[in-house]
């Protein structure tokens, strides 16, 4: 995995030319950075593990209690919404791994990937260039961003909200069958260019084409081989009876489930007023959200200190488990009239309500 491209570098990789073009307020974060007691940009690989290992255990158990279980037992129901909740936090970790440095914990990289992205069909090589892009100043907020969730729901009204729970519901069946019928797409090399580039993003913007290099190349090689075995498993063992038909439509709610709830996060991550033209620095950051408040929706859907949206948009590379306090550093220390200050939300229905509705 190659450095990830930032909309706002670390005040340590700050080219002095385009400092000077940088609003003030941004200049005074980074600063505050800079001189922090601590190095905040310091990556915890115990933590990192603790966390992945943590997540794995409780995730996998309960998602085993769940498929093995008698159809609609009480173990079943009960640890169905266990099993969604930590493999939400466990899936969430992609954007750590995202974030790493080429050089950066390789082998907790590589676990994860074959650990969780194989067995869950969600592989870091399928997320990792189209993150970058949405970080990016090319592309933030315009059309072609592939995170930027008013791309998506375009009209803001409920004929666009019932078209996107619509596509939700389908996304899953998609990217199943793009694993599973990876092979044909090596017959003929317009169609191997045409699926890496259209169909090799966990994006649900069609207008999204991925800029493929070398590096993609072999990347997503490796990791849709091993997602098609994984992908491919699931029928064979149906069919040859190591597992009841209904293995498949549990594997299917319990993907979608975790994936709505990934969606859901979307939603507050940004204030979405662009108007499909590029953006500054200044307008990217403050189209995006800290929150702050304590409501449970908020908890649930922002794992591992996310929720600080904002702050991880102006310094990309700070690591999930410094965010808060970094960010109570930056309160402590920046002017009462920083910017900075004002992005803080109570919480995330109020930013995924008007998202959604307008």
């Amino acid at each position: 995995m190659q450095p990830p491209v930032s909309a706002v570098a670390s005040p340590s990789d700050v080219d002095p030319a385009n400092e000077a073009e940088t609003p003030g307020w941004v200049r005074e974060a980074r600063r505050a950075m800079r001189d922090a007691p601590v190095d905040f940009f310091r990556v915890s690989p115990a933590r990192y593990w603790a966390d992945f290992l943590l997540a794995l255990v409780l995730a996998y158990s309960a998602a085993t209690v769940y498929l093995i279980s008698p159809l609609g037992s009480w173990p079943q129901v009960l640890a169905f919404p266990i099993a969604v909740f930590w493999l939400y936090r466990l899936g969430s970790l992609v954007h750590e791994v995202c974030h790493l440095s080429h050089h950066e914990m390789r082998a907790f990289k590589v676990a994860w990937n074959v650990v969780v992205g194989t067995f869950t069909l969600t592989p870091s090589p399928f997320f990792t260039r189209h993150h970058r892009d949405h970080h990016s100043q090319r592309m933030y907020g315009t059309p072609e961003d592939p995170e930027y969730v008013a791309n998506v729901l375009e009209g803001g009204n409920w004929k666009s909200a019932l078209g996107y729970g619509l596509f939700m519901l389908v996304y899953p069946i998609l990217v199943f069958l793009r694993f599973l019928l990876a092979p044909l797409s090596f017959l003929h090399p317009r169609l191997r260019q045409a699926v890496l580039e259209r169909a090799s993003s966990l994006t649900l913007n069609t207008r999204y084409r991925r800029h493929i290099t070398p590096f993609d190349r072999r990347a997503i090689t490796a990791v849709e081989l091993l997602c098609f075995v994984r992908a491919a498993f699931i029928p064979i063992s149906v069919y040859a009876g190591f597992a009841p038909l209904s293995r498949i439509p549990l594997l299917y709610l319990l993907g979608l489930t975790t994936f709505v709830m990934n969606q859901m996060r979307q939603l507050a991550d940004h204030h979405f007023t662009g108007d499909g033209s590029p953006v500054d620095v200044e307008s990217h950051i403050l189209d995006s959200c800290n929150f702050t408040g304590r409501d449970p929706l908020t908890w649930l859907f922002f794992p591992f200190s996310i929720k600080y949206h904002a702050l991880h948009h102006l310094f990309p590379s700070l690591p999930y488990h410094n965010l808060e306090a970094a960010h109570a550093h930056l309160v402590a220390t920046l002017p009462a009239d920083s910017p900075y200050l004002g992005l803080d939300q109570p919480g995330w229905w109020p930013v995924a309500k008007r998202t959604v509705f307008g």
